[in-house]
């Protein structure tokens, strides 16, 4: 009887040991959506440009409103620069600004942008009567990105000067002492 039970026991044991809850998945749309950016950079890298740019629209689908946005946006803005499409690109890093606007690299990217579309002198007109500070900063690099280095380094130096408390200050003195050193 002692067996008959302990076998008993073993098996339901072993048939109990078998069951777990079944597994139960959560979208994260934020964590999705930096997986597609990764993949991205990834086919970027291979230079697989079309899979890039699919996989960034979808990070930015995923996660439209939120200041990775300008991350996903830059990455497919420099993606359509490497192929060759500046005005896809324009609005990529015009959007990516718009997201976030203090992240001096986007504003590089839409500078080079410009010039590849040669509309440097009319954006620069555009951008000279504005107080804002993002356009300000886009005009300091634009008048950098078109050769008026002391021009945009006196624009950027100003904004510095004025408005300490910028995340993005460091960035323009980074800028700024590379510029002048060329």
């Amino acid at each position: 009887m002692k067996r008959l039970a302990v076998l008993f026991l073993l098996v339901i044991m072993i048939l109990a040991s078998g069951y777990r809850k079944p597994y139960k998945y959560t979208i994260d749309a934020g964590k999705d959506a930096f997986l597609h950016n990764n993949i991205g950079l990834n086919y970027l890298q291979d230079r697989i440009y079309y899979a890039a740019i699919e996989e960034f629209k979808i990070a930015i689908n995923l996660s439209p409103n939120s200041q990775a946005t300008a991350i996903f946006k830059n990455n497919l803005g420099e993606t359509y620069k490497y192929i060759d499409y500046p005005d896809m690109a324009r609005t990529c890093f015009e959007d990516a600004i718009q997201n976030y606007w203090q992240n001096l690299k986007y504003y590089i990217n839409l500078a080079e942008c410009y010039k590849a579309l040669n509309i440097t002198n009319t954006r620069i007109e555009e951008l000279s009567t504005s107080a804002k500070v993002s356009d300000k900063i886009l005009l300091g690099v634009l008048y950098i990105t078109t050769g008026e280095k002391q021009r945009g380094i006196y624009i950027l130096d100003d904004i510095c000067a004025s408005e300490p408390d910028l995340l993005i200050n460091s960035a323009i003195r980074g800028y700024i002492k590379n510029i002048s050193a060329e």
